[in-house]
């Protein structure tokens, strides 16, 4: 009998899903994105070729597996089309693998535009977004506004829809950026044109995950960006667009009572991409050996990774508000040979540790640490639990007594087979 697994990551993002994804996959039937855009990077190794994607599931690139781009997805049909083409080098034909919902919203020229000129202007929050539309895209939801893949087949309403859209656009440029206004034709009849090549992969997600599941299938949900990226739940406003935690069951269309594990991704460390509160981050030589060691460099942008001491608070908090079974610790091979390794539990502040995560208010906050011992002898590349030295054995059960979960997954290297499994589901 087949189960339903949701994974999503436990931090800031770019905690390794994509290798835990790649690893899972054997045993599943479909795999599903629900919410964020092509501002995720899940970098895979496939048959010793690294390949990233954005928007497609990580799960794509093995055999018999259908994935699907949920309604919760905003999709730019540029990156779509793109990853196809790149990914089709090393995997074969990823068209009738995957499908569409027609719901999804359609990122649009005028929402990168704008998306790129706040983050450049100084009468608004630099909040460090890809500027790539997607914040933008679900603006354009909420407001009720937005074009849905849906649309593009319908010349009457996609003409209708985009000119009240642009409309709306050319007036912030014009007035508010003094910039000039972009061209209603040349945007029409680009949907036009890329409607002919979305055509094939659209379908009825939410049915067709339904009966995969009412049929005793595998179906594993992939979360883009980390918890505390939660439009709703994280460090608000330096957050996602979307909800990572709990979107499951709008973003698709199903009951969320169908998720039967949910597995937490974290790494042994934690690292930030662009601005925000970070408590634990390290601005000194330790920082700099995890960031070069740990190779930490975003997938989809290009930038260097903050980097910092594990937040146990912050951990513990969002595997609570995820509903976490089990944990996938990575990249502890990454604090191989350090002498000392510091694990926040605590903040030193006049307000409740609850206050503090009810508002997600993390600025100027010093944090307390508890001290463990490093351990000299490496973890990299160990695939058995009980080869791993002692030492790194307690940080690994420290860990697992702290968030109140088991850690059933440990990543010590790159390569799929720098696992180790504990209990895993």
């Amino acid at each position: 009998m087949g189960k339903v697994y949701s994974l999503l990551g436990l931090q800031w993002g770019d905690e390794g899903k994509g290798k835990v994804v790649d690893h899972i996959s054997k045993d599943i039937s479909a795999a599903v994105r629900y919410q964020g855009g092509h501002n995720a990077g899940h970098t895979l190794i496939v048959n010793n070729e690294a390949i990233v994607f954005h928007l497609l599931p990580s799960a794509i690139c093995h055999e018999n597996i259908k994935c699907f781009l949920g309604r919760g997805v905003v999709v730019s049909l540029d990156a779509l089309f793109e990853e196809i083409g790149d990914a089709s080098r090393i995997i074969d034909n990823i068209e009738t693998k995957l499908v569409v919902s027609p719901a999804c919203s359609l990122i649009q020229p005028y929402h990168i535009k704008l998306d790129q000129l706040r983050e450049r202007s100084h009468s608004s929050t630099t909040i460090g977004t890809t500027g790539r539309g997607i914040g933008t895209t679900y603006e354009d939801r909420v407001g009720r506004r937005g074009i849905r893949a849906i649309d593009l087949f319908n010349e009457t309403n996609l003409h209708d829809k985009l000119k009240e859209a642009l409309d709306y656009y050319n007036f912030l440029f014009s007035n508010s950026f003094k910039e000039e206004p972009i061209d209603f034709h040349q945007i029409y009849e680009k949907n036009l044109m890329q409607a002919e090549q979305l055509k094939p992969l659209i379908g009825n997600v939410s049915n067709e995950i339904k009966n995969l599941i009412d049929e005793g299938k595998s179906v594993l949900f992939e979360g883009a960006q980390g918890a505390l990226l939660d439009v709703s739940l994280g460090t608000y406003p330096f957050v996602t667009s979307s909800n990572v935690i709990g979107g499951i069951s709008s973003g698709v269309g199903i009951s969320p009572t169908a998720i039967d594990y949910s597995l937490g991704i974290a790494k042994a460390y934690t690292t930030r991409v662009g601005e925000g509160p970070f408590p634990t981050e390290l601005n000194d030589e330790i920082g700099k050996f995890l960031a070069e060691k740990g190779g930490e460099v975003g997938a989809t942008t290009g930038r260097k990774r903050r980097c910092g001491w594990l937040d146990a608070i912050l951990l513990k908090h969002a595997v609570y508000l995820s509903g976490v079974d089990g944990i996938c610790l990575t990249k502890i091979d990454v604090l191989d040979g350090l002498d000392t390794i510091n694990v926040c539990t605590g903040y030193e502040s006049k307000l409740p540790v609850e206050d503090i995560l009810e508002s997600m208010n993390l600025e100027h906050l010093e944090p307390i640490y508890t001290h463990f011992k490093g351990w000299d002898e490496p973890t990299y590349g160990l695939n058995k639990f009980e080869d791993l030295n002692k030492i790194a054995q307690d940080y690994i059960f420290a860990i697992e007594d702290m968030c109140g979960v088991p850690i059933v997954m440990i990543s010590t290297g790159p390569k799929r087979e720098d696992t180790i499994i504990r209990n895993l589901f």
